[in-house]
């Protein structure tokens, strides 16, 4: 089955409260919880197609109320600021006391609902507070057995600037670490930015960075034990994959130690790795990795033909780069990382990018994943505090996410609060992640390319087409970035019956999955008939509306 993610942050997607003071208090603008993650609300999440939902901002991490607020961003604080790697987020819980428990209890109802469980593994760096009080019996803490004196050693689970005193280049009052630790972005001063990742620590691997990189993993580093038990205690809570944050500043070799060990006691764990280095995409697969970010290919390139900088045809040349590990890629549109869709910064309307979503989610048999909120046209286009108006859904402040309340519905999820452009793109999302999970042309099938067989009637510049087959179904599927309506004439050349073992069908018809729509020809004596020639050669004559596509199931008639 074809991996359809949810990604869901919970400090937000059921937070109801509409106060929505700029730097306000969980207080005053509430915050989400697990409890309130209902049945209900992860029946309609699968009825929108997902198969996973990934839980962000579960681990807990610093908060302006339980930390030194001059270093951490935002009254809530980054959720990539882990504090305790054996805890929750007690924000997040219903009964403080019982966090623990109610996370349990969410992973038991997502499970009961037929979904898949994701959560975050943030390797690569921990708070500048970190501390850890639910640690299990016989486990020593990140950096208890340090010696601060030392800049380098395999034995430390940190990086530290001896003699020197942590001092941003900005005020942090108060706050005292001596000697400074690096910070989490490889950034070995004492004196980081505000553009730095200054609330967070370096952790340290085995890589003596200030001594050209030299990697001294022979006895096997104190941080990889430690980081080990951390997997295995998540992946006995049930959890089914981990989205790997940062992966790539991490070396290859602890993965290459790390991820079997975890598969020999959970064998169908998964890994989804952050990396954003296309030269490094191999050698993280043969680690062990079951799929990878593909944001400096896919993701960019389908945002650059939704915003008219860049040709339709040139997917052909993203997908043809990773060909060979293409199953393994990660599509998406938008996480928490990226602008919305639907802000001024992108292209100012979800419905936009249907288009790109369509390609995203069918091109290839790789996962697709979407960003709660995403699917009904949230705008991200506030001013919450920590988080400026970036076009992003802020994970630094307590807030309440408008387009997400209006389906949430306090509670109901049942989009009751939704206008008319939010539903109709709320359905588009419904049925085209349903026939991306469901179909097997998509999920398991061929795709032949048929961008490079189009003649005139086709304009490359604008419109992309491919074909998907399984055994049992065929699939056109068609998309046209023009801001106006086109007609638009597709050939299918020899080739691609040949590649795809398919008979020519002088009579078929053409299924619009998207709409249950047929589509109609001309026949010799001039009308109109629900019926097409699906043979070489022959172009098929499609009218798509701007932003549009169709996904064809081709049959016999």
């Amino acid at each position: 089955m074809k991996p359809i993610i949810y990604q869901l942050f919970p400090r937000t997607f059921t937070n109801y409260n509409e106060t929505r003071k700029p730097n306000g208090t969980k207080e005053e603008n509430g915050c989400g919880k697990f409890a309130e993650i209902t049945p209900k609300a992860l029946k309609a999440i699968y009825n929108l197609g997902a198969t996973h939902v990934w839980y962000t901002g579960v681990i807990r991490h610093a908060t302006a109320e339980n930390n030194t607020p001059s270093i951490v961003k935002g009254k809530a604080g980054s959720p990539y600021a882990i504090t305790d790697y054996f805890d929750v987020d007690p924000d997040l819980a219903t009964e403080e006391n019982k966090r623990m428990e109610e996370f349990e209890a969410l992973v038991r109802r997502t499970h009961k609902q037929g979904l898949k469980v994701i959560i975050d593994f943030v390797p690569n760096h921990v708070a500048r507070e970190y501390k850890s009080s639910c640690k299990p019996k016989g486990i020593s803490d990140l950096g208890e057995d340090d010696h601060p004196e030392w800049a380098f050693s395999p034995l430390n689970n940190f990086y530290y600037l001896p003699g020197e005193k942590f001092e941003p280049t900005f005020d942090i009052g108060d706050y005292n670490e001596f000697p400074a630790k690096v910070t989490g972005n490889d950034c070995f001063t004492s004196h980081p930015s505000r553009d730095d990742w200054y609330e967070t620590i370096k952790l340290n691997y085995g890589v003596f960075y200030q001594g050209g990189g030299e990697k001294q993993f022979t006895p096997v580093p104190s941080t990889w034990f430690k980081m080990k038990d951390i997997l295995n205690f998540w992946a006995q809570k049930g959890i089914d994959a981990f989205r790997v944050d940062m992966a790539e500043m991490v070396p290859i070799e602890f993965w290459q130690w790390v991820i079997p060990f975890t598969r020999n006691r959970f064998p169908e764990i998964e890994f989804i790795g952050e990396v954003y280095n296309p030269l490094a995409y191999r050698d993280f697969i043969n680690a062990g990795f079951n799929y990878l970010y593909d944001k400096v290919g896919m993701y960019d390139y389908l945002r650059g033909v939704t915003t008219k900088a860049w040709a339709a045809e040139g997917i052909t040349r993203h997908w043809q780069t990773i060909d060979d590990i293409q199953d393994h890629m990660l599509y998406f549109l938008e996480n928490h990382d990226e602008q919305r869709i639907a802000s001024g910064f992108f292209c100012g309307r979800g419905s936009n990018a249907e288009p790109a979503m369509i390609v995203a989610a069918t091109l290839g048999r790789n996962p697709v994943l979407i960003w709660a909120g995403q699917e009904v046209g949230e705008k991200g286009m506030d001013v919450e505090g920590f988080s400026g108006m970036d076009g992003r859904t802020t994970i630094f402040d307590y807030w309440g996410v408008k387009a997400l309340q209006a389906w949430t519905n306090n509670g109901l999820f049942d989009g009751g609060k939704l206008n008319s452009e939010q539903k109709e793109l709320r359905t588009f999302y419904q049925r085209l992640l349903t026939i991306a999970r469901e179909h097997s042309a998509i999920h398991s099938g061929l795709m032949y390319d048929l961008e490079y067989a189009q003649g005139e009637g086709f304009d490359r510049h604008e419109q992309y087409a491919y074909l998907r087959k399984s055994d049992t179904e065929l699939l056109l599927i068609v998309v046209n970035f023009d801001d106006k309506e086109k007609e638009i004439k597709v050939n299918i050349p020899d080739d691609a019956f040949r590649y795809l073992q398919q008979d020519p069908l002088p009579q078929a018809k053409a299924e619009n999955l998207l709409t249950g729509e047929l589509l109609t020809s001309i026949s010799p004596k001039g009308n109109s008939i629900k019926q097409i020639t699906f043979v070489p050669n022959r172009p098929i004559t499609i009218i798509l509306p701007a932003w549009k596509g169709a996904i064809y199931r081709i049959t016999s008639v």
